[in-house]
């Protein structure tokens, strides 16, 4: 993509109304526009990123066997009648009537539709288990919507639901998620730490949220410092081993993490004190068990072994996904802007032309970038005939992990700089070499 031909309408200044780093970088790189309040357009950058975490949500959750659908937004409010939530559920649920006068209702969650969905075609406990997820928009009408898309009323969201026939098989289908959630924030370059949490208008007794620690966070947190020290790695699961699913849970629950709802002073203080830390954290995801409270209320039955029809037992797991990509700009900025880790940066990396209209950097400005190209990554090309202070403050500010400056002095010795965005180190190398490196660093971590 060139520069020239894309749109990115960035802006200088930083807007008034952002109050925190995610939201005014967003706005000033060209992410997003508010459209109302808690309601955002997401421009071509930040519709980029958006859907570079949805593929790496997609293929994690195909890699434990989940399987892909789509809900409507709009549902019929005789469901959460059914399961007894419509009149609990309180006024952030965005009610309306449709010409026929049915309450109808603005998706908040979905745990009525697919048990719905669920009770019509499965009769067997011979199909579970059996988990089902869709990436979907929703709403939730904040009485007080604010930092950008971190706490917008309508959001992108990953929503997960098993069904299995006992209360064994539905904690494993909790620790899989678990792992799965483990392995996709980290491929995104996040640490996000499970922590012990409270279930909310979900309902259920088992519940973690996955929060990444962050000044700017909603949830004053508690924990044993020894919690971020835990990596995932590239460790293979088999999704079907209960035991190392199980053991994986402990390894990542075992020590004290609770959000403020859930904290418990006295097991706190247990904590060696050099180990004890008070922060903030900014919750990107929950996984809930609780057990038949849907199917019983809906009729989820399936026939058991013994022939008799048996209430399944259920769960959901939820992403932010759209505020996932605030979380990331809190926990990966500078002052001049975003650094974007490299699993899920918009663009591979920028193409800076010093001297656009020199013929020789123009022809290696486009030989570099079909080069790139040709090896399936995407590079942003900034071929504006602008300064080159101009260039290199773009790019900082919309944060691509690496850039390839090409100017004529360079040129003249065969060589370009190759930078990194994050710490600001460049190095000279032949044209050639530097498409190499790029390529080497994304094969890397694929």
């Amino acid at each position: 993509m060139r520069l020239s031909r894309y749109f990115l309408p960035v802006l200088k200044e930083n807007p008034s109304e952002a109050q925190i780093v995610s939201h005014r970088l967003m706005l000033r790189a060209g992410m997003i526009k508010q459209a109302a309040a808690g309601i955002y357009s997401w421009l071509p950058l930040g519709f980029k990123v958006l859907r570079k975490l949805e593929d790496i949500i997609h293929e994690e959750q195909a890699r434990a066997g989940h399987i892909a659908i789509q809900m409507p937004i709009i549902q019929s409010a005789d469901l959460w009648r059914e399961s007894g939530r419509y009149d609990d559920y309180g006024q952030e649920m965005l009610r309306m009537r449709d010409r026929h006068d049915r309450d109808m209702l603005f998706t908040p969650t979905a745990e009525e539709l697919v048990t719905d969905i669920f009770r019509g075609h499965v009769n067997s406990y011979k199909d579970l288990p059996l988990t089902l997820y869709q990436i979907q928009w929703k709403f939730r009408d904040e009485i007080r919507p604010r930092f950008g898309v971190m706490r917008g009323r309508e959001f992108y969201m990953k929503d997960g639901y098993n069904f299995d026939l006992s209360k064994e098989d539905a904690l494993h289908a909790y620790n899989r998620h678990l792992v799965t959630y483990l392995r996709t924030y980290e491929r995104m370059g996040l640490q996000a730490i499970p922590m012990r949490a409270d279930s909310g208008p979900i309902g259920g007794d088992n519940t973690h949220e996955f929060l990444v620690l962050a000044d700017t966070g909603e949830s004053e947190v508690f924990y044993d410092s020894a919690v971020t020290d835990l990596t995932f790695g590239d460790r293979e699961i088999d999704y079907d081993n209960r035991e190392q699913c199980q053991a994986i849970l402990e390894e990542f629950t075992s020590k004290y993490a609770r959000t403020d709802e859930t904290h418990d002073e006295a097991l706190f203080n247990q904590v060696p004190e050099e180990r004890r830390r008070v922060a903030r954290g900014i919750e990107v995801g929950q996984i809930f068990y609780f057990g038949t409270k849907y199917s019983e209320a809906m009729g989820a039955t399936v026939q058991g072994p013994d022939g008799k029809p048996v209430p399944v037992h259920m769960g959901s797991h939820g992403i932010g996904v759209s505020r996932l990509i605030g979380a990331i700009i809190e926990a990966s900025h500078d002052d001049k802007g975003i650094i974007w880790p490299e699993g899920v940066t918009p663009f591979h990396c920028g193409i800076v032309n010093l001297k656009q209209g020199d013929e020789e950097a123009d022809a290696a400005c486009d030989k570099i970038y079909s080069a790139l190209t040709a090896l399936g990554l995407e590079p942003l090309y900034d071929d504006r005939k602008e300064r080159a202070g101009g260039k290199f403050a773009t790019m900082d500010l919309i944060g691509l992990p690496w850039r390839i400056t090409v100017g004529p002095r360079g040129l003249k010795n065969g060589v370009v700089e190759l930078t990194n965005r994050r710490t600001g180190e460049s190095e000279e190398l032949s044209p050639e070499a530097a498409v190499t490196r790029i390529a080497e660093i994304y094969e890397q971590i694929a």
